[in-house]
């Protein structure tokens, strides 16, 4: 399959949340992010280098879990080459709607299991105010060093009853390819890391052993070195957040990473991944094995049980 450009980079994530200002205080005061805007249901965010107005919506909800994935196309034509594409794909069509405060109007589409996507092309660039201002002219706003101070959104995963299905409907609707996969001896893909520029992925999903639909694994922000990361513990410590795993390295991509869960309890990840991309146009899925993913990390300790049980929202057992 010829690679598709027509989608340029993962823009923003919304972000349910059923402690919004537990949830607020922790991404601006602990995580480290800042605020673009706020209305009465919803907070705008974004990392020092992110150029785009946001990068989390942080949105008041009666539960958990992620209300809807962006992306950006690359031009006004490729979004309506999308479009087009997605129209004919027989999957979900939600339409266009107005944008948000950080982009023009979207088109919004469902995969299979529930969760929400939107393309959009028009956007409106961060203007820092001056308190915010850079030193040097070519980085989004000036570093801050508030917080884990991380550099920029680097990609989610999302959780899917049959990820092969959610394989076709990313290459169908987005142009995404697949760079390393997961391959269980009964068959069924375990899990699928996809990209639609250069970088090693920007969406994994991998399967849902929990029984839910349209659920949230985790949304991540990237570091430029592993020192933060290191630091990012301490400060996540000395605030009450829950460690759950980490700091390790991933064998899959590669990724020196830290998980944590914010207040609400969806699971938020800082992670390096060094200086890695995908070059090769080319460029050949890694498999790896239900064997070799049994191995866990790369180094570490060994994954805990929660990282594979524990997704947003909670899936409701009988009796609740």
């Amino acid at each position: 399959m010829e690679p598709c450009f027509d989608i340029a980079h993962l823009a923003h994530v919304e972000m349910y949340t059923d402690k919004f200002d537990e949830s607020l205080d922790f991404f601006l005061r602990v995580y480290g992010l800042t605020l673009s805007a706020q209305e009465e249901n919803s907070a705008y965010l974004r990392a020092w280098d992110d150029y785009e107005f946001h990068t989390l919506k942080l949105t008041r909800h009666h539960t958990t879990g992620v209300g809807h994935i962006a992306y950006r196309a690359s031009s006004p034509e490729a979004l309506e080459r999308r479009v087009k594409a997605i129209e004919e794909s027989g999957y979900k069509v939600l339409g266009w709607v107005d944008g948000d405060q950080g982009h023009g109007r979207a088109f919004r589409f469902e995969d299979p299991f529930g969760h929400v996507f939107e393309i959009y092309y028009d956007t409106v660039r961060y203007q820092p105010p001056e308190e915010h201002k850079p030193a040097l002219k070519n980085i989004a706003s000036r570093y801050h060093g508030q917080g884990c101070h991380p550099r920029r959104l680097d990609h989610l995963n999302l959780l899917a009853s049959d990820v092969t299905e959610f394989r076709r409907f990313m290459q169908t609707c987005l142009g995404s390819r697949v760079t390393e996969m997961i391959q269980l001896d009964n068959g069924r893909i375990g899990g699928c890391w996809f990209t639609i520029n250069n970088k090693g992925y920007d969406l994994a999903c991998t399967e849902e052993h929990g029984k839910g639909n349209a659920r949230l694994h985790h949304v991540t922000y990237a570091t430029d070195t592993r020192e933060e990361i290191l630091r990012a513990a301490d400060i996540f410590l000395e605030n009450g957040v829950h460690i759950e795993t980490g700091p390790h390295k991933h064998a899959i991509q590669g990724t020196f990473f830290l998980y944590v869960w914010e207040p609400a309890g969806n699971r938020v990840e800082l992670a390096n991944a060094g200086a890695r991309l995908i070059l090769a146009p080319d460029w050949e899925p890694v498999v790896w094995t239900e064997a070799e993913r049994r191995k866990g990390q790369a180094w570490g300790l060994k994954t805990i049980e929660t990282f594979h049980t524990h997704g947003t929202p909670p899936v409701e057992t009988k009796g609740d």
